[in-house]
């Protein structure tokens, strides 16, 4: 589904000094691969990579068979927009919009009309358990239930990859286990690719495997970390 070789990010521009090189990844529908690593080495760079959000400075990245890594930025936009999902810490729910309009968004800007769109959106928010606040404003919700909203915002145009990035950094344990647990089912039913960023040892022991990243690439973490 995702494959990554020898990617490779420099910590600036101009710096001959590389973030990360050498990382090789190979994902399958379904499998969620968790990323830890120690703070500043480029996790949330590599995802901003895998997004096209950031330019890599070498190697390949296929989604599907198709490479990505040379694609302009309207194309990766595009591509963008149909194939990926993002879960993040933040939440980013649109305060102005219903929870059913927060979740139909997606399928908005693929153009889908909005009645079935919203259909679709209250599907989703059913799975997660929310069906009957679709029509309630994001004000109403505490913090797990918002990380809810944006599980299903970002699984309802069936997308090929999702990406997380600490997803439950700011939720308490005790909704931080069932909000992780919903997003990796709801990958795995999906048939996508899931990567999850996350300094969280817990919550990195829940995906299908745990990778650390480091200037060199990415290798399984010691006996200690895991």
């Amino acid at each position: 589904m995702l494959e990554i070789r020898r990617l490779a990010k420099r910590a600036t521009p101009d710096s001959p000094v590389p973030l990360f090189e050498g990382v090789d990844l190979h994902i399958a529908a379904g499998e969620c691969v968790a990323i830890i690593g120690e703070s500043g080495v480029g996790k949330s760079t590599l995802l901003n990579c895998l997004a096209g959000l950031e330019p890599v400075d070498g190697g390949s990245i296929r989604l599907q068979g198709q490479e990505l890594a040379g694609l302009d930025d309207d194309a990766f936009a595009r591509l963008r927009r149909a194939r990926y999902g993002f879960v993040f810490q933040a939440f980013h729910i649109l305060p102005h919009l219903t929870l059913a309009q927060n979740v139909a968004l997606p399928l908005w800007l693929l153009g889908e009309a909005e009645e079935p769109a919203g259909e679709r959106a209250r599907a989703m928010l059913a799975r997660v358990g929310l069906g009957a606040r679709a029509d309630d404003w994001p004000r109403n919700l505490s913090g797990g239930e918002l990380q809810r909203v944006a599980i299903a915002r970002a699984l309802v145009h069936r997308p090929a990859v999702v990406l997380a990035d600490e997803p439950t950094g700011n939720l308490d344990p005790a909704h931080a286990g069932s909000v992780l647990d919903l997003l990796l089912e709801s990958i795995r039913a999906a048939g996508a690719a899931g990567v999850l960023v996350t300094h969280s040892a817990a919550a990195a022991a829940r995906a299908d495997r745990v990778l650390r990243l480091s200037a060199h690439g990415l290798h399984p973490p010691s006996g200690e970390e895991a």
